[in-house]
């Protein structure tokens, strides 16, 4: 989750916690925006929009890994 907005710079990751718990709890996003105070369009959209591609990018990272040390293993 980005910090500030891309467009206008307001800090937005305060935020996200909250939007994700409404989110599950089954409200409505627009709703749950409306009751954080995110008023601004850009702002509503960099919630709306972020994808944790953290989840994404481990098991990515952790093959690399096993294959680095496969590879330091047969020069051995």
């Amino acid at each position: 989750m980005p910090v500030r907005c891309f467009t206008c710079g307001g800090v937005i990751s305060d935020r996200y916690a909250e939007f994700q718990e409404a989110i599950r709890r089954g409200d409505d996003p627009a709703a749950a925006l409306d009751a954080l105070g995110m008023g601004r369009y850009c702002c509503r959209r960099m919630l709306l929009t972020t994808v944790e591609t953290i989840r994404q990018i481990i098991p990515f990272r952790e093959a690399v890994h096993r294959r680095n040390l496969e590879i330091k293993s047969e020069l051995e």
